[in-house]
């Protein structure tokens, strides 16, 4: 019964179709003007050239009357097989497929061309007409939304996603953008190479602030699906959390967190521990020394007022996400986004199959999102329990995500999050300390390398720091810079990049040293 629903509602709002046959409220006009049509018509036959100029704006459906409807269809027919569109073409043509009769007959049709003396104003014509289908279809929308609304099986967040999806295609579809000639798209090309000129720091995306990171990634790419993997334990959400506050304070880029695992207070308080660099055991009794309260309070002070959003809905739906995305891109103009965690969340209810099939549509939909609204997606997601079983420095690999391999198949990126201390290995091979080390390994990279690079991780502050330098960017923390400084920083800073450790032997894998004194030759 659930899959024979969702088969239907699969078959609603589909604006190509959609017909409007409900009579107008009393003392409302329906929206058409048969003589503007009637003159498009007349001028689409006058003048060969003349559809050159509509063909763009204005389908079959743009036409109210449905004999109008079959007699540019017949127009559209003659001018795909390259033939001369007049009043006895189109005649034959309607002729020929058994359709003149619904456009009224030959004599009618000759009146058309009577409308008009020529096709001078037709694209200022067809652009009114365009304007009446427009509205003809978001009645035509409103109706059916309506009589949905009022079913008792109907699902109400399906209903609002569709609806939501149905304007966006009324826009789309009617719409569209130009095209450009080669001077004015150069134009444009050289606009913007000369703004990345300007752009010392050489970011093209939504920064980290982790110059290292930001070194292989130029930032976050708009559009594009990053998964960000690691087994619980690892720091996913303080990764997330430190990459989130470095654009939104330093750098006052819009972003948002949903998270489905930790409250918002939960998350917030994490940021105050790393903010303020308060001991996260003391900020969970509230025990603090009135210096250590002057000192969260004049540090959260910018945390206060940066446009980072969090939400903490529960079992979130990929439905309720879309829609939740879609007003803060509209209202606030977020630039990025993250979920923590994607196999927390629903699918579409309604929607039958297996857990599998389930996060393979969350993939495609998290990556339809980011092209949508034209932002980078982070997705924080969980790795089986193979990684416990292998032996050696268990570090992960592809084929260890969990529950699809849709997941890797759907991502742009795919990072793996890996601290050796969490296993136990305090040292490489060569004896050097590994104490606080956090690699962040790029297993898929559509935009570039294979690599990978090192972060520090200060546990106590569940932050994540420049492996270069021991605190945030930003004055408020120790030994930081600030975000004008972070430029000449992520242009002369010692980026440690290496050839990807992903699925090699033990006996190839050289673990990195992370030790304090940060010596100029790494020993990794």
């Amino acid at each position: 019964m659930a899959e024979e629903i969702s088969n239907k509602q699969n078959e609603r709002f589909k604006p190509k179709k959609r017909k409007t046959t409900e009579p107008a409220p009393i003392g409302k006009k329906r929206p058409y003007d048969i003589e503007l049509e009637q003159a498009v018509l007349g001028a689409l036959m006058l003048e060969k050239n003349s559809l050159n100029e509509v063909i763009e704006l204005l389908k079959p459906e743009s036409f109210d009357l449905e004999a109008h409807q079959k007699i540019y269809n017949a127009i559209l027919t003659l001018f795909s097989k390259s033939e001369p569109i007049d009043l006895l073409t189109v005649t034959n043509q309607l002729r020929s497929t058994g359709e003149l009769e619904m456009a009224k007959g030959a004599f009618y049709i000759t009146q058309l061309t009577q409308r008009v003396n020529s096709a001078a104003n037709i694209e200022y014509h067809a652009r009114l007409l365009l304007q009446y289908a427009i509205k003809r279809e978001l009645i035509s929308i409103s109706n059916e939304v309506q009589k949905e609304a009022y079913e008792e099986t109907t699902d109400v967040f399906y209903l609002l996603d569709k609806m939501e999806q149905a304007l966006f295609e009324v826009s789309e579809l009617n719409i569209r953008k130009n095209y450009a000639g080669m001077n004015s798209i150069m134009s444009e090309a050289i606009q913007e190479l000369e703004s990345m000129r300007d752009q010392d720091d050489g970011l093209t995306g939504v920064p980290s602030g982790f110059s290292s990171l930001d070194r292989v990634t130029s930032g976050w790419q708009k559009s594009d699906l990053v998964i960000l993997a690691a087994r619980p334990g690892m720091g996913k959400t303080a990764f997330v959390l430190s990459t989130l506050r470095n654009a939104a304070v330093e750098f006052n880029r819009p972003v948002v967190i949903f998270s489905l695992e930790m409250s918002s207070v939960q998350l917030v308080k994490r940021l105050i521990s790393a903010e303020a660099e308060l001991s996260s055991e003391k900020l969970k009794t509230g025990k603090l020394t009135d210096f250590e309260w002057k000192k969260l309070i004049d540090k959260t002070s910018k945390l206060s007022e940066a446009p980072l959003f969090i939400d903490d809905t529960p079992a979130l739906t990929v439905l309720e996400l879309r829609a939740k995305c879609r007003r803060l891109k509209a209202q606030h103009d977020i630039q990025m986004i993250v979920i923590d965690y994607l196999q927390l969340m629903s699918g579409d209810s309604g929607k039958s199959g297996n857990r599998e099939q389930e996060i393979a549509m969350i993939s495609r939909s998290l990556k339809q999102l980011a092209k949508e609204l034209n932002v980078p997606v982070i997705a924080l997601s969980q790795l089986s329990r193979a990684v416990e079983t292998r032996g050696g420095d268990k570090r992960p690999q592809l084929s260890d995500l969990r529950e699809s391999g849709s997941i890797e198949q759907d991502a742009d990126m795919v990072i793996f999050l890996y601290r050796p201390e969490y296993y136990g290995i305090t040292e490489d091979e060569e004896g050097n300390s590994v104490t606080g080390m956090g690699e962040v390994m790029f297993a898929k990279n559509r935009h570039g390398s294979i690599t990978s690079v090192y972060l520090k991780f200060i546990g106590q502050y569940t932050k994540f720091t420049d492996w270069e330098t021991d605190g945030f960017i930003g004055d408020e923390f120790n030994a930081g810079i600030s975000a004008a400084d972070y430029a000449n920083e992520f242009d002369t800073q010692n980026t440690i990049t290496l050839k990807s450790k992903i699925n090699q032997n033990k006996d190839d894998q050289q673990p990195g040293s992370a030790s304090n004194s940060f010596p100029d030759d790494p020993p990794f």
